[in-house]
């Protein structure tokens, strides 16, 4: 049911509450430098509010390929496919019913660690081609770390980009993340054009307000006048991570850590993807109240969306997302929770 809600605890004190509808986090609890519990993801009350009212994706699973694909259409083997469009001219996170709409089959584990979400997306499904097999397991440990597996299989070559689309703010959403501290192992992001579309340019982020390799607000430079960040009225970029081999895949690497410092809370992630979009809750605007009625104001929670490249469909110079049969797409990310 879509309303059932799964509980994964670990012994070092982290709490993430997930649901069906959406594969969605609607919790995540963790202790601050004195040992107090907060939930620090944004999101709503009940289920019920996911399913009417989730314009933001908070939590969810978003596919069948996140980001944006321009003009919502691709070329594959030589056929053009048209998909929906959700974001202006242009398709976002799997389109007007993507994976953060629909029910997911779940299968907890029996040690209360982990659940795994499953779901057959059928050949044409919002424009996609082939029948995709996804399976999406969240697994929590006791070092305080959310690990997200993503599998999937198909019975036709097209498109995957899974990503997870939660919003943090590590002070228990108590105030905006301005201060919130964050570093990004990434030399090169890829610029942004109209609609937020990558232009195909991997750019170097030194001499830039996308330097993130040292500890920075992220608040500190927002109001920067840069082009860039003015276009995505502030950070809703893909950051190109550092050690990733050129086409994707391998081993776990470094992306990012961010510090919040009145709470002391910490959040590494680590990823087998070459990208990350860094997202500081831009479209917020008031308009949306969340758990225990608090509007959501502009720049209230920040994503961390490990991912391939937005746009990717399109830019055969892009790490590829293509999946074809008998091949299975894999992918890993590791939220580790801590205090200083």
């Amino acid at each position: 049911m879509a309303d059932d809600i799964f509980a994964l605890t670990g012994s070092g004190g982290l709490e993430v509450r997930a649901i069906s509808y959406g594969a969605i986090i609607v919790s995540i609890r963790t202790p601050d430098r004195t040992g107090r519990l907060d939930d620090i993801v944004l999101g709503y009350d009940t289920t019920e509010d996911y399913v009417r009212r989730n314009p933001r994706f908070f939590g969810a699973v978003v596919g069948r390929v996140a980001n944006r694909i321009a003009g919502g259409a691709f070329e594959l083997d030589g056929r053009r496919y048209q998909l929906s469009t959700n974001n202006g001219p242009n398709h976002l996170h799997g389109g007007v019913k993507g994976f953060d709409k629909v029910v997911w089959n779940a299968s907890p584990g029996a040690d209360r660690r982990s659940v795994t979400f499953r779901r057959t997306s059928p050949d044409g499904e919002e424009g996609y081609p082939g029948t995709l097999a996804v399976s999406v397991t969240y697994t929590v440990t006791d070092r305080n770390e959310l690990i997200v597996d993503y599998e999937a299989t198909t019975d036709a070559a097209t498109p995957v980009n899974l990503t997870q689309h939660t919003s943090f703010n590590l002070t228990g959403a108590r105030r905006d993340v301005l201060e919130h501290e964050v570093s990004i192992d990434a030399d090169r992001y890829t610029p942004i054009g109209d609609g937020l579309i990558p232009t195909g340019e991997v750019a170097s982020v030194d001499g830039t307000p996308f330097d993130f390799r040292k500890p920075t607000a992220i608040g500190a430079r927002i109001g920067d006048p840069h082009q860039q960040l003015q276009r995505g009225r502030g950070y809703d970029h893909n950051f190109v991570l550092n050690g990733t081999p050129a086409g994707g895949g391998g081993g776990l690497i470094r992306a990012a850590r961010v510090m919040e410092p009145t709470t002391g809370r910490t959040l590494e992630v680590a990823t087998t993807e070459p990208g990350m979009q860094f997202y500081s809750g831009n479209f917020l605007d008031g308009s949306l109240s969340g758990k225990s009625a608090v509007a959501y104001q502009c720049r209230w929670g920040f994503c961390l969306e490990t991912q391939h490249f937005p746009d990717s469909p399109n830019r055969p110079d892009f790490p590829s997302t293509i999946l074809r049969p008998g091949k299975q797409y894999r992918s890993q990310t590791v939220f580790a929770f801590g205090a200083e």
